[in-house]
């Protein structure tokens, strides 16, 4: 049995899954005054804590991997979900955003809480919103088409 399902999948899934939503939490942080290398440092700090906005672009280099890994990781546990489960692959624009909801909880709830991250999770103002968002359309729905495309045949 051929692994190339599931490798493109979880490449091609996590990929455009991690570039739309590092794209959309970078233009956010510029609307509100920073810059791409503090949003990165932001996701950083689930690792570094406070330490990562004094590490300059290294440990935003580690947030921009950091992200990507987890994409990768996502984009994976939904293939083999699907892989058992055919309806998420069958109903990729409903299961998509589905997932992208369990994401965005698990992140917010579970790992965030979990991390060195050192700023309270809160789900005030249009910030959260827009995130929520993110990880419904932008991150759940091509995770869950690339891997409709990438099982349709097997």
């Amino acid at each position: 049995m051929s692994n190339r399902p599931a490798t493109t999948a979880i490449l091609v899934g996590g990929g455009i899954a991690g570039v739309l939503d590092i794209s959309y939490a970078i233009a956010w942080a510029m609307y509100r005054g920073k810059d791409a290398q503090y949003l990165l440092q932001v996701v950083a700090s689930g690792w570094l804590g406070e330490a990562s906005f004094q590490g300059g672009w290294p440990t935003a280099m580690l947030g921009l991997a950091s992200h990507f890994g987890m994409a990768f990781v996502y984009a994976a546990f939904f293939f083999f979900v699907a892989k058992r489960w055919d309806w998420l692959a069958r109903h990729p624009l409903l299961s998509g955003p589905l997932y992208g909801l369990a994401v965005f909880l698990l992140m917010n709830l579970v790992v965030l809480p979990l991390s060195a991250f050192p700023y309270p999770v809160k789900f005030t103002g249009i910030g959260p919103l827009g995130n929520l968002l993110s990880h419904l359309f932008f991150f759940g729905t091509p995770i869950a088409l690339a891997t409709r495309r990438a099982l349709r045949g097997t």
